[in-house]
């Protein structure tokens, strides 16, 4: 019988063909070149996948609570390996778009279980430090998929960055049949299928929605339309849940003010902290003198950051509370994302990097933070639930960075560029970078008018 450390390392080496979709986006020119695709079309390899995953985590983590973690574990990586070789197969656009959306469904189905599986290997006065742990995946995801993903097409192509992880989907499928995780409590009544239908219906034009916020998408009538759409689907999906005896999520929970703006922090610190990833790449290429390989590196300091706080804060938050590693976190990644502000043209590797390292600690602090939180309030049996809630609730954030943040820099650099700024890129990557850390920190400090959100547990 597998020791629990070793049980969980399967488990979150299996986590990994989520996080290493980060290794995609260095391939998009390459695909777009092979498949003779127009540049704007690009978008689609993303929001077909993300759409897909984001918008099923809470009915798969609800399945996982009902019919047990590790049997949709090991659905969704039979899944992901199938997916994998579709994606790196396909000939054409549209059959790539397809393979998206089921590598889309089999990562929601891992992801959703996967922290329920990890805390519940161990004893639940391990749980933080165990949530701790499982955050480090998603930062190993972060650091090693872009400069991995480069080395992949520069020696085999755009398919390469989807089947080098068909391996690891089979191999942690293999060895998870030899895992036998300690029997719990499991969620009582049946599956609610039109719940789970109008949940999937809500997020799936949710997201959607913030995808075509950039201004580039649909027309403004469409738009209007989508947006009533979504609030439709959502409030029929509250009315439903409300009346079944069982549904996807109790929304009762969100009468606890903390658990909501706990949530609506997820939201705040991610939207703020995917600024990094949507500008820091534009401002090493066009304001330094970095070669490629070594922007690479520099970005990839937040994920090593993240690696190096997940751990820490799930010792801290069980020991002086989740609450307040979680508003140190939040803090680090305003300060960071502030800071970037004040960057000069070709800055120097060592601010760089030094500012990067703190953001990825601050987002490591919070998100393991958060996790333990939500946890913590949710019923035990509840726990897929729990996990992918908060993994929605991040994917939410990370959209709304992509739009708004993307319509604030081109409003700054356009106005940059009427006042004749000499660099109107610098300052228009400047003034989003200040005015995005500091709204975040803003948010964080006016939360703190309710002292018991910050300084005292949740549940």
């Amino acid at each position: 019988m597998l020791r629990p450390w070793l049980k969980f390392a399967v488990i979150g080496f299996g986590t990994l063909v989520g996080p290493l979709d980060s290794a995609v986006n260095i391939a998009f020119p390459d695909i777009t070149s092979d498949l003779d695709i127009p540049l704007s079309s690009i978008q689609w390899v993303v929001i077909c996948y993300v759409l897909t995953y984001a918008s099923l985590l809470l009915v798969f983590g609800r399945l996982g609570d009902l019919f047990g973690h590790q049997r949709v574990f090991r659905a969704g990586l039979a899944l992901c390996a199938a997916a994998f070789l579709f994606c790196g197969w396909a000939p054409e656009l549209e059959w790539l778009l397809v393979a998206r959306i089921l590598q889309g469904v089999g990562t929601a189905m891992v992801i959703s279980c996967g922290p329920a599986l990890a805390t519940g290997l161990f004893d639940e006065t391990m749980r933080a430090r165990m949530l701790g742990a499982y955050t480090v995946v998603f930062g190993l995801g972060a650091a090693i998929g872009p400069s991995l993903g480069g080395v992949l097409v520069e020696t085999w192509g755009w398919p390469a960055v989807f089947w080098f992880r068909f391996p690891i989907a089979l191999t942690v499928l293999f060895l998870s049949f030899f895992l036998h995780m300690p029997v719990r409590e499991r969620a009582t009544g049946a599956f609610d299928l039109t719940g789970a239908v109008l949940l999937v219906l809500s997020l799936g034009l949710l997201l959607f929605l913030l995808s075509q916020m950039r201004g580039t998408g649909l027309p403004p009538l469409a738009m209007a339309l989508l947006g009533a759409g979504t609030l439709a689907a959502f409030a029929w999906f509250v009315v439903h849940e409300r009346r079944v005896a069982a549904p996807i999520i109790a929304l009762g929970v969100f009468r606890n003010a903390d658990f909501s703006l706990v949530n609506l922090t997820n939201i705040a610190v991610n939207l703020t902290a995917f600024s990094i990833m949507l500008l820091v790449p534009y401002y090493l290429t066009r304001a330094t003198s970095l070669p490629i390989t070594a922007s690479g590196m520099v970005l990839a300091c937040g994920g090593f950051g993240t690696i190096m706080a997940a751990q820490l804060g799930g010792n801290l938050a069980h020991r002086i509370g989740a609450s307040r590693i979680a508003l140190a976190g939040g803090l680090c990644v305003a300060l960071s994302v502030f800071g970037i502000g004040f960057w000069p043209y070709d800055a120097p590797a060592a601010v760089m990097v030094c500012t990067l390292i703190l953001n990825g600690i601050g987002l490591g602090l919070f998100q393991v933070s958060c996790l333990d939180l939500v946890t913590a309030v949710l019923p035990r049996a509840d726990r897929g639930v729990a996990g992918s809630l908060v993994m929605v609730t991040r994917t939410v954030g990370v959209m709304l960075g992509a739009s708004l943040l993307s319509l604030l820099f081109v409003t700054m650099e356009q106005g940059a560029m009427a006042s004749g700024a000499e660099n109107a890129f610098l300052a228009g990557f400047q003034f989003t970078f200040r005015i995005t850390g500091g709204l975040l920190a803003l948010f964080l400090l006016v939360s703190c008018l309710r002292p018991r959100l910050w300084f005292a547990r949740i549940g």
